[in-house]
């Protein structure tokens, strides 16, 4: 294909052409769907009178795809004047085998797996209703990859729609929802048909469909179509937004398999023992809890002598302890003698669901924990509603007393009728009252939790992974409202009522001045990935910061990839290589024209401090983050803490997600709270014992970064300048020695020349990894090696290895030697080669020492005993390599490329080396190989995400960033969430207040701080003495030690001649002297942590001083 991009050319208009082609017959009966794929075949370049492409396409009659070869004729000058010709070529496929797009799906795929992703394939999915909960759905099941979609609508456009219906705009009023939403919603994924479907759903519609979802729909039809479901095993959703209520409810048959109810791993645990009894006693040789649980199912492999474990049919767990657990009686099996390993088994639940008729009756819950007695009373105020469309043909109006006291009466009949839907809480008007208030509302936010939950159960339906609801959910956010006092005095109905403007559906809720205030917001959104686009939508759809001195700034660094797509929904095909921002910035547009989004390429870190300084954070009334790292959420967060302002913080790992609300002086901090740090592995577990997958991946990882990175690095930080030298001299000697000895290798010993050395030098270190180091192993501690204790050494997680023989017709050995070569000639600038026939020509000449096991080597079992004989360095070898390498002269030009490790490009040889290193070592320990995909999750470190989670967490980030905008709300109206979509769980709670600190008298949080403004009438900055002086007199504190980050400014056991020096200067000259350079111009203030003696009693207070923001200019 050439190289200018034929789609965005004057004159030719792909989508018009797609469009048309769609329009067109195919064979006599078939009709044609989606188009999938675009491919351009001749007429590459501009000007030519024809244009050759094809098209993949869906046909929706004959469920197959077709390649159709599309001639296009075309004069630039008038596009109106065009000529379009089609013809079937071939069938290349059918839809239901067509291969899962790892590139796209790559991400989801580690949250579902494969078996799900198939089964997703073959399930034709139809949605009713396409206003914001509708489109809502139908754009998560999309993204998600099913086989088809049918959206289905008889109602037209009306203003109150575009509050949440991202796709649709003042242009479709009047317009059929469905039809004005299909554009858009094929523009998601190529993979995924889109039909649309405008008159009254019938018996035959629904059985040519597997999941059906109904949405803004009456109780009439829920109740008809229900039926037709139940009674044919197709799978049946309803889902409903009513202003800050919404409903859920799923009924997937009588006889339906749940195949996998959390989605986790399975767990896997080594075995030291195995007692013969009953029940029999499985001991675990892990040190740490095995995470069975009762009720869990198990199988075995590897056991010696009780052999009749290995692979046996999944056995029950009757009884868990810490470190072992109990299963079936064991007393006939044989003695066992060593070694096991016990892993987790998924055993498929049946499941039985109730008709709608039967649950209308008799309904069983899905709960936030903190609202569990409201279900019954929104179950009735729910039906209640129906009702009251149904004697009036509306919806109550908007925040009508008059319309909620007869929702009430109606409610409450409806209790008295039929109490067993109630249950034994009481009816709560109050609740009643408030959704007749709102339920005209229509709001992005909750469109977006309730569609991301909802979509999540259409995606259970087609797989049976995870379990579904039960049956009903209920939801409210009514903490969104102001407070009681605010609402019980007269309202202003008028405020409530409709303005003919897009934010209708809002202002039925929250009143036209609240949204004149949304406009007027300046927020900053940190990332625009899966989350940050999200948020950018429902930004758009609220209008956040869209009206005068209103607006969004959005920054992030990366550009968009392939992997991207399946989840960051404002993405499309042809903006693959386009930065994030600008491309968001511009989707969003689109949906609001009204949007201030102001795009910045930039990472948010102390290199754009003078980007993201005080004046920037002043502007801003908040912040959002959607970032993926700890690191740079810490340092976000640390920002808003310095400059008092509320962060909305969030984030996402498969199907559960966390929201956290920050408020300044109320809350505590994103960093007050540390998440739990993941369990590193033993050094020694890693280079000598592994017993996983895990284990050996890591191993390939490190080399990774030991061979290709680190390396290279050294080197031209070396080449630099004289000072590395000595820094690498301060380091612990054993961290010093091998970081020469690398600086000495790669410049000298094994510096390659040519393609066949870096050859060379991977079939040797081939040789060292996988044979010469395995069989020193083994002469250090043989096969038969016993402990002190006459166990056996090789036992438990240490699984006994064997060496390797090279084979250059393995293709995993060959794998190993081409991605290193390759690597390696990287780093020296070397072309590298993919020839294999080549590279075996050269590995025919490379000379291969023999390897002969020494005694006296020191092989360490534990990190206690490798830390131990750190300090037994041989200083001679440390000392002569630093006086080989003191000449840099002698190198001049010898700078190396160090090589980024990059997991989602195929053509780098990154995952290559990471695949065959890491499955080499586990043919070594005889651990089962891993497949790439597996492999890049792992030595990736990828976060698994789909696009339900992502859009459910942003709804409710939004729904707490209306509480921030306003403002004066208690801690208790806000609310940090978790959930699970897995299981299902749903967890709120309020915001934890800041920890209280105690300095003399004074009581301080994170939020507090000492202003110093060091500039004195005369102009000049205060000095040092001064400043001391200052806390002395003010604040009766005498200072002892100030630090400016990790920067030691002053400390009262400093040198004599250090105090001389400093307390001769100001606090400024001393930071620029030990950073080596002046504070930028942008720095107006530093932020100093000092520690001080009390004058009241001499004594350091345990608890701390608040920061101090010493202001320069």
């Amino acid at each position: 294909m050439s190289d200018f991009d034929w789609r965005e050319q004057d004159g030719f208009n792909l989508d018009t052409q797609i469009n048309y082609l769609t329009s067109l017959e195919g064979e006599p009966g078939e009709v044609w769907g989606s188009v999938f794929s675009v491919a351009l075949l001749s007429g590459a370049e501009f000007g030519r009178k024809y244009f050759r492409f094809q098209f993949l396409v869906q046909s929706r009659s004959v469920s197959c795809c077709r390649w159709v070869e599309v001639s296009c004729r075309l004069d630039p000058r008038f596009p109106e004047q065009r000529e379009t010709r089609a013809g079937l070529v071939t069938v290349e496929t059918q839809v239901d085998s067509m291969e899962i797009d790892e590139g796209l799906y790559s991400r989801q795929l580690y949250v579902l797996g494969y078996d799900a992703m198939e089964r997703m394939k073959k399930t034709n999915v139809l949605i009713s209703g396409m206003r914001g909960l509708g489109v809502e759905i139908a754009k998560n099941i999309i993204l998600g990859g099913v086989k088809s979609v049918t959206i289905h609508d008889e109602g037209t456009t009306e203003w109150s729609d575009l509050s949440s219906q991202f796709y649709l705009s003042e242009k479709d009023i009047g317009k059929n929802r469905a039809d004005a939403s299909k554009r858009h919603l094929i523009g998601l994924n190529s993979y995924v048909p889109v039909s649309t479907y405008t008159e009254i759903l019938t018996k035959d519609v629904l059985l040519q469909h597997q999941v059906v979802v109904l949405t803004n729909s009456l109780l009439e039809e829920q109740l008809d179509v229900g039926t037709i479901c139940h009674q044919n095993d197709i799978k049946f959703i309803i889902a409903d937004t009513k202003g800050l209520f919404g409903q859920l409810f799923c009924d997937f048959g009588e006889d339906f398999e749940v195949k996998d109810e959390n989605g986790e791993e399975s767990i896997r645990a080594n075995i030291s023992c195995i007692t013969k009894e009953n029940p029999g006693q499985v001991i675990c040789s892990d040190t740490t809890y095995h995470g069975f649980q009762k009720g869990d199912f198990v199988t075995f492999s590897e056991v010696q002598g009780m052999t009749e474990l290995n692979e046996c049919i999944p056995v029950e767990i009757v009884g868990t302890g810490c470190f072992s657990f109990n299963i079936c009686d064991t007393s006939d099996f044989g003695d066992y003698e060593k070694g096991g390993v016990a892993r987790e088994i998924k055993v498929p639940q049946r499941k039985s669901y109730k008709s709608l008729g039967e649950a209308l009756q008799t309904p069983s819950y899905n709960t936030d924990f903190g609202k569990m007695d409201r279900q019954g009373t929104l179950h009735i105020a729910f039906q209640a509603l129906h009702r009251f469309v149904q004697d009036f043909s509306r919806f109550p109006k908007p925040w009508g007393k008059t319309d909620a006291e007869t929702l009430v009466n109606i409610a409450r009949r409806l209790s008295e009728e039929k109490p067993s839907m109630l249950g034994e809480d009481p009816l709560i008007e109050d609740l009643v009252r408030k959704l007749a208030f709102v339920a005209t509302g229509d709001l992005s936010p909750m469109n977006a939790f309730i569609g991301g939950v909802a979509a999540q159960e259409v995606l259970k339906a087609c797989t049976g992974k995870f379990l579904p609801l039960n049956q009903w959910m209920y939801f409210d956010a009514l903490e969104c409202l102001p407070e009681e006092s605010e609402v019980k005095g007269d309202v202003n109905e008028e405020n409530f009522q409709p303005k003919h403007c897009r934010y209708d559906g809002q202002i039925a809720i929250f009143g036209a001045d609240f949204q004149e205030k949304l406009k007027a917001q300046k927020y900053f959104l940190v990332g625009v990935g899966a989350i940050g686009c999200e948020l950018l939508r429902n930004f758009a759809m609220i209008g956040l910061g869209a009206g005068p001195g209103g607006s969004i700034t959005i920054t992030d660094m990366d550009t968009i990839s392939l992997s991207n797509l399946n989840r960051q929904f404002l993405f499309r095909t042809n903006d693959i290589g386009k930065m994030k921002s600008e491309t968001a910035a511009a989707a969003v547009k689109k949906m609001n024209p009204f949007m201030n989004v102001i795009a910045h390429q930039n990472r948010v870190g102390e290199e754009t401090e003078n980007i993201y300084n005080q004046d920037f954070y002043q502007e801003l009334t908040g912040v959002a983050n959607a970032l993926d790292n700890v690191p740079a959420r810490q340092y976000v967060d640390g920002r808003c803490v310095l400059y008092g302002k509320p962060l909305l913080e969030s984030g996402t790992q498969g199907t559960k997600a966390n929201v956290q609300v920050i408020i300044p002086h109320m809350t505590e901090s994103y960093g007050t709270v540390q998440d739990p740090t993941q369990t590193s592995l033993p050094i020694c577990t890693l280079k000598n014992f592994p017993n996983a997958i895990e284990h050996t991946l890591q191993w390939a990882r490190d080399e990774f970064e030991g061979l290709f990175k680190q390396p290279a690095e050294n080197v031209n930080k070396y080449l630099e300048g004289p000072s590395f030298i000595e820094q690498t001299m301060t380091l612990q000697e054993g961290q010093a020695l091998e970081i020469l000895e690398g600086l000495y290798k790669s410049l000298v010993v094994d510096k390659p020349k040519s393609w066949a050395d870096c050859v060379a030098w991977a079939r040797r270190h081939w040789q060292t990894q996988y044979n010469n180091t395995l069989r020193q192993l083994l002469h250090n501690f043989p096969v038969d090696q016993v402990t002190t204790s006459g166990a056996p050494f090789w036992s438990g997680p240490k699984r006994c290895p064997h060496s390797l023989e090279f084979d250059a017709n393995n293709c995993r050995h060959m794998d190993y030697i081409v991605a290193a070569a390759n690597l390696y000639a990287e780093n020296y600038s070397i072309k590298g080669s993919k020839d294999r026939g080549a590279i075996k020509q050269i590995l025919q000449s490379v000379d291969i020492l023999p390897f002969i096991p020494k005694s006296g080597v020191a092989i360490y079992t534990t990190d206690q005993e490798m830390e131990a004989a750190e300090d037994s360095v041989d200083k001679k070898h440390l000392e002569k390599l630093k006086e080989h390498l003191s000449s840099r002269e002698a190198f001049s030009g010898c700078e190396m490329h160090p090589v980024e490790f990059e997991k989602d490009d195929d053509t780098n040889f990154h995952m290559d080396f990471i695949v065959a290193a890491s499955n080499l070592r586990a043919e070594n320990y005889d651990i089962p190989p891993a497949t790439l995909h597996k492999s890049r999750l792992i030595a990736g470190r990828i976060i698994p995400a789909i696009a339900t989670t992502t859009a459910a967490v942003a709804g409710l980030v939004c729904l707490e960033l209306y509480k921030v905008v306003q403002g004066d709300r208690p801690r208790t109206a806000y609310r940090n969430g978790f959930f699970n979509l897995a299981l299902p769980l749903f967890a709120f709670s309020y915001p934890a207040p800041p920890p209280k600190h105690k300095y003399l008298d004074k009581e301080w949080t994170l939020w507090d701080r000492i202003d110093v403004n060091s500039i004195k009438p005369n102009g000049d900055e205060m000095t040092l003495p001064e400043f001391l002086h200052y806390f002395k007199m003010k604040h009766s504190l005498e200072v002892t030690m100030i630090n400016c980050g990790n920067l030691p400014v002053y400390a009262s056991h400093h040198s004599t001649a250090i105090l001389k020096e400093r307390l001769a200067l100001r606090i400024s000259e001393i930071v620029a002297k030990i950073r080596g350079k002046a504070i930028e111009e942008h720095v107006k203030l530093l932020r100093l942590e000092i520690d001080c003696s009390t004058e009241k009693n001499g004594d350091e207070e345990e608890s701390g001083y608040p920061p101090v923001c010493y202001r320069i200019r």
